[in-house]
């Protein structure tokens, strides 16, 4: 059995256990990676460990470390209070607010975890605050970074411009970014209208309450009659202040401010950007943030530098280039198409999208040229298949949702239910992708 398959199957097995078992995938992945790097690829341990993304646990560390002081100074709250107002009140506007900064954030080029790391846990903010689906509003986010992901200035469109140039494909840059927009806005429909949405159309939020406890307005038709009636939301954390910004929430919000300026701006790590500001905010208020470290999501790092690390074995191994070309060796070239788009939405859940979309997009030019497939379509549908399954827990942008939990849901149901949500996609995404994009164009 060549390596290719070792690593297939280990892969498997390893999900099949993480998802029965409690527990965590990352500490199983860390095994997998091991004996699979030593026994099949005969690689060292040096070798195996040179594989985890150090960029991406130390954006988890930092950007969790930095909201946590956020949160325990009430500077997260006041945000949410501030927003609340910017839309009237009007809480169903809240999650497409989320979806339309992160989209405007990867469309005019910010990385596509920078912009998640930035908005995720205001979001999920919201949601704990307003008692909003923290699947879905997370999700938002998510879809949100994909959905201008493509843009042609943005990262993800110029990669994708610039294989489809080299392998000397017609370009299709506006095929792309529209496409990957339309089904990212799909995707936020569908979850706005399955977990509470059309509800959410009726709950009004007074911009200009006092309480903390954020009163809220629901408007009830009985009739043709309209009864309001008010309940009250989840109660702000400690130490926020309805009215007037203390010096350490002021501190706080110019922290945010730089972070995005330095990230986006300068192309700097949005890791130790974050932390660097933690860091800082720390030293100026050592009692009150002396805790803050132990509200890093640790689980949450563990299961991504785990499995990040095994992500790596898998490439090693070939496997996805070694499904890649079977499937371009098929006989009907739009079953092969099919296959690549499900190689690429699985590898992507485990992977880096940015790192895979110059690798399979390549392996597609012979179903391209010889079997009458739109250039512009099938790549589309490639990159968005790539890209949609970030919401995986094993992604950045699924981790930094994971990571940035409401404390209003556990840690293990947050997990399953954002890891529910990725199997879906994952399973029906690529499918309805090449039926939506590649079948038309055949």
């Amino acid at each position: 059995m060549g390596p290719e398959w070792v690593a297939i199957l280990a892969l498997v097995a390893l999900f099949v256990v993480g998802t029965v078992l409690p527990i965590n995938m990352g500490a199983l992945a860390y095994v997998a990676a091991w004996l699979v790097g030593l026994y099949s690829l005969h690689l060292t341990e040096k070798e195996i460990l040179a594989g985890v993304s150090g960029d991406l646990i130390l954006t988890l560390i930092g950007v969790t470390y930095l909201f946590a002081i956020a949160k325990n100074n009430g500077t997260v709250d006041l945000i949410v209070a501030s927003a609340v107002r910017a839309v009237g009140g009007r809480v169903a506007l809240i999650p497409w607010v989320m979806f339309a900064v992160t989209a405007l954030l990867t469309a005019i080029g910010a990385a596509s975890p920078a912009a998640c790391a930035i908005i995720g846990p205001i979001a999920l903010g919201f949601a704990a605050r307003y008692k909003i689906n923290p699947l879905m509003m997370g999700m938002f986010v998510v879809h949100g970074a994909q959905g201008g992901g493509f843009s042609p200035i943005s990262i993800y469109g110029t990669i994708t411009n610039s294989v489809m140039e080299d392998a000397k494909l017609p370009s299709s840059e506006l095929t792309v970014f529209l496409s990957s927009l339309v089904v990212n806005l799909v995707m936020a429909t569908i979850l706005f209208i399955v977990f509470g949405g059309r509800k959410l159309m009726n709950q009004r939020v007074d911009p200009n309450s006092p309480n903390d406890s954020a009163d809220l307005t629901e408007e009830l038709h009985h009739g043709g009659a309209t009864v309001t009636a008010r309940g009250t939301g989840a109660s702000a954390p400690t130490g926020t202040l309805a009215r007037g910004v203390r010096r350490d929430q002021l501190l706080t919000l110019i922290a945010f401010v730089g972070v995005a300026v330095v990230a986006l701006a300068f192309d700097k790590n949005i890791g130790f950007v974050a932390i660097t500001a933690a860091v800082l905010l720390a030293i100026l208020s050592p009692t009150e943030h002396k805790d803050a470290v132990k509200q890093v999501a640790w689980p949450t790092v563990l299961l991504v530098a785990g499995v990040s690390t095994y992500a790596a074995i898998l490439t090693e191994s070939g496997a996805p280039q070694f499904v890649g070309k079977w499937a371009a060796g098929l006989g009907a070239a739009v079953i092969g198409a099919l296959v690549l788009c499900y190689v690429g939405g699985v590898v992507s859940a485990f992977a880096s999208s940015t790192a895979l979309l110059p690798v399979i997009i390549p392996i597609a030019v012979p179903l391209i040229g010889h079997g009458g497939i739109s250039a512009g379509l099938f790549v589309a549908a490639l990159a968005i298949a790539s890209t949609i399954v970030d919401v995986s827990p094993f992604s950045t942008n699924g981790a930094l949702m994971l990571a940035n939990r409401p404390d209003t849901i556990a840690e293990p149901v947050y997990y399953k239910q954002i890891l529910t949500y990725s199997v879906i996609v994952v399973v029906a995404g690529p499918l309805l992708v090449w039926a939506a994009l590649v079948l038309p164009g055949w």
